[in-house]
């Protein structure tokens, strides 16, 4: 049953995988690595971009280790959940400092690698070496619950147990790295949440899902919760020359590292920020309406404030934390997207 599975999804993939994702020219594990982490939670239409500007700036792990954490951000920016960028950045620095510039051979080195998990690891050692490993995203648990039947959310322990005891039982001794791409183009193009075309699956015959009209049902979806929803007022200080005041935040948390307005719960205490922190005066500025950031846990209300600085008693520079930028002319460091939406909004009003 293994072997004939392989069989099919491998003859399948030769006639209608993706064998021209800029990662597999050249696929090399660095270049699989990068790109491996940018597709955790996105999909490859959105990747393609990034990857080839990340790229063009770091083509190999010195010069990514080398690079500033801002740099790095700073072409992350807009991709989403930053904390990928900010392991990716340390982990170049560890292979840098302990692997003398090379991507780890072995599954367990891999693993501690800063935001690497057994899933990425087994990719980008299939992929990138053609090692067995098997791989569990969330495009191959879509295709083997399906396939075998599997009920249950893949995010409960026995229930990821069993899929990985699939996943390990179906991968092949050869052709590893195609039969690893296979499975998640099986997944990202035919077997897809909704819709899925099974007339078109090379291994429809022996789906369990198919068969018992359980296509829609599986994999069971993670138990739903409302998002809880969050709000913050975000301070647009604006000086004479038209620069904006930023803030980069705490390395780890929300944002982590990135650059941002001030943020205070309420008008009245951004109002008092700006006097009692910062030693301005400032009056009213333009109303600007409410936006809202979704992530993974909460959704997040944003209300813009913006301020005018008239006066001043101490430059906020002092402090190494905060900025004075200018929207006219962004440089190269990493803002949180709806921070980069304001930004480009003032910048058109110039």
């Amino acid at each position: 049953m293994p072997q004939h599975f392989a069989e099919r999804v491998l003859t399948w993939f030769d006639a209608h995988g993706r064998h021209d994702l800029p990662w597999q020219h050249p696929r090399d594990p660095y270049r699989v690595w990068v790109s491996e982490i940018m597709l955790q939670q996105t999909q490859v239409g959105t990747v393609i971009p990034y990857f080839q500007r990340f790229m063009d700036r770091f083509p190999d792990v010195h010069r990514l280790a080398e690079a500033s954490l801002d740099e790095v951000l700073h072409l992350w920016s807009g991709l989403g959940y930053y904390a990928r960028g900010r392991n990716l950045h340390r982990a170049a620095q560890v292979m840098v400092e302990q692997h003398h510039g090379r991507f780890p051979e072995d599954l367990d080195a891999v693993q501690v690698l800063p935001g690497i998990g057994r899933s990425t690891a087994g990719a980008i050692l299939a992929l990138g070496r053609d090692q067995r490993h098997p791989i569990l995203d969330g495009n191959v648990k879509r295709v083997l619950a399906r396939h075998f039947g599997v009920s249950g959310w893949p995010g409960e322990k026995p229930v990821a147990d069993r899929l990985w005891r699939l996943a390990e039982s179906m991968t092949p001794t050869d052709r590893v790295a195609d039969y690893t791409q296979a499975m998640m183009d099986l997944g990202a193009t035919l077997c897809v949440r909704s819709r899925p075309a099974c007339a078109l699956c090379p291994v429809s015959c022996s789906c369990v899902a198919l068969a018992t009209q359980q296509v829609g049902a599986l994999p069971t979806r993670r138990p739903k919760k409302d998002k809880p929803v969050r709000s913050t007022v975000m301070l647009i200080l604006r000086d004479a020359q038209g620069r904006v005041l930023l803030e980069q935040r705490p390395s780890t948390g929300v944002w982590g590292g990135l650059w941002s307005f001030p943020e205070t719960a309420t008008e009245d205490e951004a109002i008092l920020f700006c006097g009692e922190s910062l030693g301005m005066e400032t009056t009213a500025g333009e109303r600007r309406p409410r936006m809202r950031h979704s992530f993974t846990h909460f959704h997040l209300e944003i209300v813009p404030l913006v301020r005018h600085v008239v006066a001043r008693e101490a430059d906020a520079m002092t402090d190494s934390g905060r900025v004075w930028y200018n929207p006219r002319r962004p440089d190269e460091r990493g803002l949180a997207a709806p921070v980069k939406r304001l930004i480009d909004a003032l910048a058109a009003d110039c």
